[in-house]
C-alpha cells in the first residue's frame, strides 16, 4: 500500500510540474491553452476555468497541454491567429516545448534546497563498520557479518575505512587477522585477500587489486548549512544528478548496463515504497532524482517527446520553413512505435522481476 500511496504521490507532482511548465510558457507568449490534463484517456473529474478546462484523466502515467492550433493542418481562423501555438515563433514554441523539462530540473533544484535546508547536507560516517558482505567473497567464507566493527588489522589499529582498505590492498594476497567487535563480543578472524577487479558506480572494472569483497557502512549524519550555501548545494547536487543520467544513458547504449536493469511504473513503485519506508528524507531525494530524469528523458530526440519536438523546431530555424506535415507525421509515428515498445520491455522486466522474487 505504501508503493502505491508514494508512486502516486511522486509521479502526480513530478507530471503536474512538467506540465505546468508548458503551461506557464503558453500563457506567457499568450497562447490559448485549452486543456490542462493529469493523465491520458477518458475524463474521470473536470473543471473550466476561463478558456482552460482542468482534468484528471484515467491513465495516470503522463500529462499533456493541449493548446490552440497545435495540430499539423489545423485550421485558424484569422481573428485567433494571435493564440495558436503554429503563429508563434519558432523561439516562443521552442521555449514552451523546453519549459516542461526545465520545469523538471528546476523542480529537482527546489527539492534538493528544501531537503538541505531542513535536513542538512549528508556526511558519510567513517568507520570502520562493515555495510554489507558480498555473497561467496573471501569476507563471507572467513565468517565477517554485516554490522561487524573492525578494530585492527594484523594488530594494527584502524580508525577509517580507508585505513582498512589499505590494510587489505597492501596484504599482497597473505592471510590477515581481523579484530572484529560484534554486538558486545570479540573476535579474531583469519581472512585471505583476492585479487580482483574494482569496478565503478556503472559495474565497469577500473583497476585490480586485493579485495575481501564487503564494503564500508553507508551511515550518514547530517551537518546543518546556511541558506547560501543549501543553494549552492542544491545546483551541484543537481548537476551531479543529471550527469550521472546522461552517463547512465550512454552505458546502456555502450551495453555496459544491461537492458535488464531498465525498469517501468511497477519497479518505481517499489522503489518509491522503500524509501519511504526508509524515512522522508530518502523519499525526497528519490523525487528530486526522478524529476531530473524525468527531464532528461523527455529531452532524448525522439519523435514525440518534447526533445523529438525541439528538433524539428531546430530543423525549422536552419530552414526557415517547417518540415512537411508529412515527414513529421511519420516521424511521430516511428517514435509512437519506439515507446510503445520501450514501456512493453519495461513492464515485461518489472513482471519477470516479480515472478523471480515469488519463485
Amino acid at each position: 500500500m505504501n508503493s502505491v500511496l508514494s508512486f502516486i504521490f511522486v509521479l502526480g507532482i513530478l507530471i503536474f510540474v512538467h506540465e505546468l511548465g508548458h503551461f506557464l510558457f503558453a500563457k506567457l507568449f499568450k497562447v490559448r491553452v485549452l486543456k490542462f490534463s493529469l493523465g491520458f484517456g477518458n475524463k474521470l473529474i473536470g473543471k473550466q476555468w476561463g478558456e482552460t478546462e482542468y482534468l484528471i484523466s484515467a491513465f495516470p502515467l503522463g500529462g499533456y497541454v493541449k493548446m490552440h492550433g497545435e495540430q499539423p493542418g489545423e485550421e485558424i481562423a484569422e481573428a485567433d491567429k494571435a493564440v495558436s501555438f503554429s503563429h508563434k515563433s519558432v523561439g516562443q514554441r521552442f521555449w514552451i516545448i523546453f519549459g516542461g523539462p526545465l520545469f523538471n530540473l528546476l523542480f529537482a533544484v527546489v527539492v534538493f534546497w528544501l531537503m538541505f535546508v531542513f535536513a542538512g547536507m549528508p556526511d558519510l560516517v567513517d568507520s570502520t563498520k562493515i555495510g554489507e558482505v558480498i555473497s561467496g567473497s573471501a569476507a563471507e567464507k572467513a565468517g565477517l557479518r554485516k554490522g561487524d566493527m573492525v578494530l585492527s588489522i594484523d594488530r594494527k589499529r584502524m580508525a577509517s575505512w580507508g585505513q582498512v582498505s589499505e590494510a587489505i590492498r597492501n596484504s599482497g594476497g597473505k592471510p590477515v587477522q581481523l579484530l572484529v567487535l560484534r554486538g558486545n563480543e570479540m573476535l579474531t578472524i583469519e581472512a585471505t585477500p583476492v585479487r580482483d577487479k574494482v569496478k565503478n558506480i556503472f559495474g565497469e572494472p577500473t583497476e585490480e587489486r586485493y579485495l575481501l569483497g564487503m564494503n564500508r557502512s553507508e551511515e550518514v549524519i547530517y551537518k546543518e548549512v546556511s541558506l547560501l550555501e543549501s543553494i549552492k548545494l542544491a545546483l551541484e547536487h543537481t548537476w551531479s544528478m543529471i550527469v550521472l543520467t546522461i552517463m547512465g544513458l550512454v552505458k546502456m547504449i555502450q551495453r555496459v548496463i544491461p537492458a535488464s536493469e531498465l525498469g517501468g511504473p511497477i519497479r518505481i513503485a517499489e522503489i518509491a515504497g522503500q524509501q519511504l519506508e526508509a524515512g522522508w528524507i530518502n523519499l525526497v531525494h528519490f523525487t528530486g532524482l526522478l524529476s531530473v530524469n524525468l527531464g532528461i528523458l523527455n529531452l532524448l530526440p525522439i519523435p514525440v517527446l518534447d526533445g523529438g519536438h525541439l528538433v524539428f523546431l531546430s530543423i525549422e530555424a536552419i530552414r526557415r520553413k517547417p518540415l512537411g506535415e508529412t515527414a513529421v507525421m511519420r516521424a511521430q509515428q516511428v517514435g509512437m512505435a519506439l515507446l510503445g515498445t520501450l514501456m512493453i520491455f519495461v513492464f515485461y522486466n518489472d513482471i519477470v522481476r516479480l515472478v523471480q522474487r515469488w519463485m
